[in-house]
């Protein structure tokens, strides 16, 4: 399929070929699900942790006599069950990653950018450079092309002046085309390609 490319200003600056394969598939929402699910789990920090009864403060010996005093029987004061005890499998420091298979994962990340196409929230882009390195340019030159919420992906370095000035705007994120994932360009608005990762991508998923 053929997509319009523009300038930063909103000028035409010719098409570019979008791969049927990678931009033209109807997402599924399971997939875009087990990856989402998959890439959260790995980002969770896995410090969370209770103490058990060998951890927590207090005595080991026998609170009273086995027998005559009319209560159950205890063997010790630091059990689940009593006040001030350790907790009985309680969360422990662990690591919440699990595997995923590459071509899940790849799928996903078509599926994602076929979402964004299908919806009409892809928008690529000549290049990144602007001539005007100030906050209020870019924000103009987003509001031009109908930018509330974007996530920008580009294979080249970005150029400094537009990184200076993009980071003030709400909202907006800058990611080079290695680390374009699932669920970044799903919980923007809108999806910003330069050329040049559109090319990146295609190389890479195709």
């Amino acid at each position: 399929m053929k997509a319009q490319v523009v300038t930063l200003e909103n000028k035409a600056a010719g098409e570019i070929d979008l791969l049927d394969a990678i931009f033209g598939l109807d997402p599924r929402a399971d997939i875009l699900d087990r990856v989402v699910q998959w890439q959260r789990a790995k980002a969770r920090a896995g410090t969370h942790k209770t103490k058990d009864r060998s951890e927590v403060s207090g005595t080991g010996k026998k609170p009273f006599k086995q027998k005559g005093t009319g209560n159950a029987r205890q063997g010790t004061l630091r059990g689940p069950h009593q006040e001030g005890g350790g907790r009985a499998h309680g969360p422990v420091v662990r690591s919440h990653a699990y595997s995923l298979p590459k071509k899940i994962r790849a799928l996903g990340l078509k599926h994602a950018l076929s979402a964004k196409q299908k919806a009409g929230k892809l928008v690529v882009v000549d290049t990144l450079a602007v001539k005007d390195a100030k906050t209020k340019a870019v924000a103009t030159s987003f509001a031009g092309l109908g930018l509330t919420k974007p996530l920008i992906i580009t294979a080249a370095e970005v150029d400094a002046g537009f990184a200076l000035a993009a980071r003030n705007v709400k909202g907006v994120d800058i990611l080079p085309v290695i680390g374009a994932n699932v669920f970044d360009i799903l919980r923007h608005k809108e999806l910003v390609l330069t050329k040049d990762a559109v090319s990146a991508l295609q190389e890479r998923l195709a």
